[in-house]
């Protein structure tokens, strides 16, 4: 058993004070930092900070200190250093001289040759709030450290309880802040973002990071690239990332959706003509390649190409030169971005695309899978798109009518739906939704008919009482979620429920959170 201190009422008014501060009024950045101060100058502690754990990085990294010392940039593994040791272990650590600690690091501060002589460290685990069971097993946090004078092991000890105790106060808000640095994470990391013509877009899913990672890179080369996909899928915005991430972004970006020139026309759009060329040229026409000139042409829908068309483009690729009809060759310095829809490989053993041609593009080529392969794009596009028409609705006065949220039901025919047309479809399902929806919640019913089958909504089946309990449990707590940005924590404060009842909850119905991390950013 611990002994107490003779100064023992000391530290409980402490305790009481911290524990007068807790609560909603006042955030627990400005409680920790009120916390860590209290520490400092009622019991000497010195260099009193907290460490959490980065679930997404495995990695243990400072969120707070109160020391009028530089603090460094640091992070430290589960298991190595003292430190990592409390939270691999969950146990507290003395550590009753630094100097002689082999396990002791010194890495966030630079303590003295003196200090490292006279000073003791103490390092409490910092465990996950208690459920409404306490035989469930408690998740670690992070870390509370501090130095202090070295001296007399009862009083290490005590300081010690005293600072497990602190660590608990402290719990809940850790695991808020914890759970904040989480959602930022997955924002920063898994949303990328491009402004252009063709708007904002999430690129959530794990296959379209990787596919925006491959076109930033394939973006410094010079060689013409293709873009394989369906119709919708986002080829004409990964164009215009290539282009914008390339050395030409401040050169023309032209864009040719060659489905819609007429054949007697291709050529001559593609290469342009001198005056008098043919009848009706009354004057010099700069043709798309030459229009793109030390930039970029995305030709969309390559298979349209004439034989002629594809000749000059071939010759385009070749010899980095074209003509304009009844012109002289002249130098022509463009970086050719293609898509397709089809197969390209089928159409040239058809003998309707040239074998030279289709292997110069398909030199380096990118698929982007159709919407219903990257499923969780579907809901931040969805917000995306509420997003832009709440914007619109704006200047008219009738942003307080804009759509506010989806409701569970709406996100399950979202994203269970085949979206044969991708995100163009998308984009007007939520428009349609939009004008149908009568109360800022998007529901099933305002989605189109294509959407709502029997199967998907269970509408021609009498759900059970505990069918219908869990779909409307389901659905606070996804209300819950959207209003907390994926905040679990926050999630279940508004619920008021605990974070691990919620937390239960969200996997037991397979809800993810990151989904509704985010808006508009």
């Amino acid at each position: 058993m611990v002994k107490a201190p003779e100064n023992y009422k000391d530290y409980l008014e402490t305790l009481r004070i911290m524990a007068s501060y807790l609560g909603p009024q006042r955030s627990f950045r400005s409680n920790l930092e009120f916390f860590l101060q209290l520490l400092a100058k009622r019991h000497d502690f010195m260099r009193a900070h907290l460490v959490l754990f980065e679930p997404e990085t495995g990695l243990l990294r400072l969120r707070h200190a109160y020391s009028s010392q530089e603090v460094n940039e640091v992070t430290y593994s589960p298991g190595v250093g003292v430190t990592g040791q409390v939270f691999a272990t969950g146990k507290s650590i003395i550590v009753e001289k630094l100097k002689d600690d082999k396990h002791f690091l010194s890495l966030l501060f630079n303590r003295t040759d003196e200090e490292m002589e006279k000073l003791a460290f103490i390092s409490v685990p910092v465990l996950s709030p208690v459920e409404a069971n306490p035989m469930t097993a408690r998740d670690i946090l992070g870390t509370l450290n501090v130095d202090t004078m070295g001296g007399d092991r009862d009083d290490l000890e005590w300081r010690c309880l005293f600072l497990e105790v602190v660590a608990s106060l402290i719990a809940n808000g850790s695991a808020y802040l914890q759970e904040e640095i989480s959602r930022l994470w997955r924002v920063d990391s898994a949303v990328t973002l491009m402004q252009e013509d063709t708007g904002n877009y999430f690129l959530f899913s794990k296959v379209m990071r990787h596919l925006a990672d491959q076109a930033s890179h394939l973006a410094q080369g010079r060689s013409p690239l293709l873009l394989v996909g369906e119709n919708g899928v986002g080829k004409e915005f990964l164009a215009r990332r290539i282009y914008k991430a390339s050395s030409r972004k401040d050169m023309p970006f032209v864009s040719c959706y060659l489905a819609t020139i007429a054949e007697e026309k291709m050529f001559a759009e593609l290469v342009g003509y001198q005056k008098g060329a043919f009848a009706g040229a009354v004057q010099t026409q700069k043709g798309l390649f030459e229009q793109a000139q030390y930039g970029t042409i995305f030709l969309d829908c390559v298979e349209y190409l004439t034989k002629e068309a594809q000749e000059a483009l071939l010759h385009l690729l070749q010899e980095h030169e074209i003509s304009r009809l009844g012109g002289k060759p002249f130098s022509c310095d463009v970086r050719v971005v293609a898509s397709t829809c089809v197969s390209l490989e089928q159409l040239v053993q058809e003998g309707k695309f040239l074998k030279e041609l289709y292997i110069r593009l398909n030199l380096y080529s990118l698929y982007i899978p159709p919407l219903r392969e990257r499923r969780e794009d579907i809901i931040p596009l969805a917000e995306y798109f509420l997003s832009q028409i709440a914007e619109q609705e704006s200047p008219s006065g009738q942003a307080e009518k804009a759509v506010k949220r989806i409701s569970y039901p709406a996100l399950q025919l979202l994203t269970h739906y085949y979206w044969p047309g991708n995100i163009p479809e998308l984009q007007k399902c939520m428009e349609l939704a939009a004008q149908n929806c009568s109360d800022q919640v998007i529901r099933a019913g305002d989605l189109p008919p294509s959407l709502q089958t029997a199967e998907s909504t269970d509408t021609e089946n009498e759900l059970s009482l505990g069918d219908a309990v869990a779909r409307f449990e389901k659905e606070m707590i996804v209300d819950a979620l959207v209003k907390a940005s994926g905040n679990v924590l926050k999630a279940a404060k508004i619920l008021k429920s605990s974070y691990r009842i919620v937390n239960y909850k969200v996997k037991k119905y397979n809800i993810d959170p990151r989904h509704f991390t985010v808006r508009k950013v």
